[in-house]
């Protein structure tokens, strides 16, 4: 007869989450994932397999829970250039009221392991693209809308967008400067114009 497990794996990939959020995937070990995860080390590779494959399934969740409020928002009928806005400033406001500076799980991948990791680079680009991919259709209708000149180019804003987007999550992890980001928001919103 198989055995029940005796935790819920979504919360264990919550709580492997926030750890690698946190601390990093080369400085969590395997004993502190045991230790924090509460659950023991056969277990955890039982359910998610090897470390690799939990931060991998980590990255995913992350990239769930953050990916719908976003094309959510982004998606809403009426005008784009409001939620554009509030997008820009409500990333800006998010940095800044991070103590612990633990940033964008997304960037602290594609900063530590991208370059030497397909699987993690697939997964960043995939966020990537689900954020350029989003902030094009809006634009889009932005233009159709009349709210941006026709001779705009939606894609190559949404472009500059995601730079400047992803760029303020990483500074904002290195040196959390509310003048120097809020500068950045406000010439990046003055290309809307």
């Amino acid at each position: 007869m198989a055995r029940t497990k005796d935790f819920d794996p979504d919360t264990v990939l919550t709580q492997a989450m926030d750890l690698f959020w946190e601390r990093g995937y080369e400085a969590t070990s395997m004993a502190e994932l045991v230790e924090h995860l509460g659950i023991a080390r056969a277990s955890l590779y039982g359910t998610f397999g090897s470390k690799h494959d939990l931060y991998l399934a980590a990255l995913k969740r992350y990239l769930e829970i953050r990916e719908a409020g976003f094309v959510r928002a982004m998606s809403q009928p009426g005008p784009v250039l409001p939620a554009v806005r509030a997008l820009v400033h409500s990333w800006v406001d998010e940095a800044l009221h991070d103590p612990a500076q633990l940033g964008c799980l997304v960037v602290n991948a594609a900063v530590e392991l991208s370059p030497r990791d397909p699987k993690v680079a697939h997964q960043v680009e995939l966020s990537w693209g689900v954020l350029e991919t989003t902030l094009t259709s809006a634009l889009m209708r932005a233009v159709a809308q009349g709210e941006l000149p026709e001779d705009r180019d939606p894609q190559t804003l949404a472009r500059f967008l995601l730079v400047m987007l992803q760029g303020i999550r990483v500074i904002a992890r290195a040196a959390p400067d509310a003048g120097r980001l809020q500068a950045a928001a406000a010439q990046t919103l003055a290309a809307l114009d």
